[in-house]
């Protein structure tokens, strides 16, 4: 009696521990979440029930890799360690760091590696800007592929059959009014970064604040008195951004006329100008 071939993902499906998998992911969800989760909130994410993820999240904490603070759940410390260990032992990037190092202070930008890791492409050594407003991006940095300039290069190295398979499995969502979501235009522009050899993207994965010295959250009228709704109206706008005291420091380094910001009066520049003596002395001290 002849038996049944099992199928290739039947056999890894055997293999494989469901449970780890569960637990993983209840790690990434608190990873993700650094001021932490209650158990009812990481079992929503997680999709488990709240007797499931119990289990989950007091085995991190019995194990070192998450602490319980009151109702809440976060991550220790000792991920950091594991990473670290990770990543000292890749000595690629110990060899890379040099070169980055040596473009980044050339182009005066940030010089970043990055490897493809599923859907995502995951930051693995990064020489920062010596700039006063900078891209927060880190070492273990996950950014979707689709939407990023280093993606679409990392993709392009892919075979087309790869990409195809890529994109049709891909969670592709518009994340702004200038995310590209069609898979064929997708593939295109993969195919253009292919040929030249990089890969520019404008504001698909976020908007950018301010640019140019404006603000993009709302349209220069609404900052000017004459033809907006007025500086009191202006200022709580400002009050109200969440990015306003970096906005405020941008604008007093690139020397733009200060009624730009409602939220930029003359007093806030003398304020900055006075920290910024203050400081300057405290060093010469």
């Amino acid at each position: 009696m002849n038996r049944p071939v099992e199928s290739i993902e039947a056999a890894a499906g055997r293999d494989q521990v469901g449970s780890l998998a569960r637990g993983l992911h209840v790690m990434e969800i608190l990873a993700a979440h650094p001021q932490g989760l209650t158990l009812t909130e990481a079992a929503e994410r997680a999709g488990l029930t709240r007797a499931g993820a119990r289990r989950f999240l007091l085995t991190l904490v019995a194990s070192g890799y998450a602490v319980q603070d009151g109702r809440r759940f976060l991550l220790s410390s000792r991920l950091i360690a594991v990473a670290r260990s990770w990543i000292s032992g890749s000595t690629l990037w110990t060899y890379a760091e040099p070169f980055m190092r040596a473009v980044s202070q050339k182009l005066n930008e940030s010089c970043s590696a990055a490897i493809l890791a599923d859907e995502d492409v995951v930051y693995v050594a990064r020489v920062p800007g010596r700039r006063i407003v900078s891209v927060g991006l880190h070492v273990g940095t996950r950014l979707p592929a689709y939407c990023t300039s280093m993606g679409r290069v990392l993709l392009s190295d892919l075979a087309p059959e790869a990409l195809e398979a890529f994109l049709a499995k891909a969670t592709i969502r518009a994340n702004t009014p200038k995310t590209v979501t069609d898979t064929a235009a997708l593939a295109r522009l993969v195919e253009e970064a292919r040929r030249q050899g990089f890969a520019a993207v404008d504001e698909e994965l976020e908007l950018a604040w301010m640019r140019d010295g404006a603000c993009r959250n709302y349209p220069p009228a609404a900052f000017f008195p004459s033809d907006g709704v007025g500086v009191d109206a202006a200022r709580k706008i400002c009050a109200e951004c969440a990015v306003r005291p970096e906005c405020l420091e941008y604008a007093l380094e690139a020397r733009i006329d200060h009624g730009v910001w409602g939220g930029c009066s003359e007093r806030e520049r003398r304020r900055i100008l006075k920290r910024r003596r203050a400081a300057a002395q405290l060093a010469r001290a």
